[in-house]
């Protein structure tokens, strides 16, 4: 079996604190890979800024090129939208029989993990690693102390790619905050402009 974390995320655009995660999370635990899956449409979230799937994927494609630990992962595009992880985690199941898939998220998603639809099997099949964010929620008692939840010591990354569109928008340099290939598409393409 090969231990395959999931990071999911809008990656919208993919920027450093993604990749910092991402790469400590596969460096320092039991993980072997960890795949980026780029999510079409997250229920909770409005669908307003979100760049095409395609190029979203492209970014992380392009962010990703010199980590051989790390891939980028389509296979939510062909899934009805709204999408749910629980099904996402029945499909890769099935299709990857040989990898034990583990949830990748920040303490902030864990604390709203109970709204997710089937977050009792969710916690019941698969482990999940939670790497700490500075986060007013509250983690509840029942998830934060749950046999499948993990604790990851990893850098405390506070990124946003709300800000970085933002920023973009208001014509500010956000270099630093970008890989050098996905912030040179960005301006190739001109997005979030």
């Amino acid at each position: 079996m090969k231990k395959t974390g999931l990071f999911f995320g809008s990656y919208n655009p993919i920027h450093i604190g993604h990749l910092i995660i991402a790469n400590h999370l596969v460096e320092h635990t039991d993980l072997e890979e960890i795949w980026l899956v780029v999510t079409p449409h997250n229920p909770l979230k409005k669908k307003v800024s979100l760049l095409n799937d395609l190029q979203r994927l492209m970014m992380v494609r392009l962010a990703i090129e010199n980590y051989p630990k790390l891939k980028a992962s389509n296979i939510e595009f062909d899934l009805p939208q709204p999408n749910y992880t629980i099904k996402t985690l029945t499909v890769l199941q099935e299709k990857y029989p040989k990898n034990e898939f583990v949830l990748l998220m920040g303490e902030d998603n864990l604390a709203g993990l109970h709204k997710w639809k089937n977050y009792e099997a969710i916690l019941s099949y698969y482990q999940i690693y939670v790497y700490p964010r500075i986060s007013p929620k509250k983690v509840p008692e029942n998830l934060a102390k749950h046999k499948a939840v993990h604790y990851i010591k990893a850098p405390i990354i506070e990124i946003s790619a709300t800000k970085i569109r933002k920023d973009l928008y208001e014509h500010k340099n956000v270099r630093p905050l970008l890989p050098p290939e996905v912030y040179q598409y960005i301006e190739e393409m001109n997005f979030y402009k």
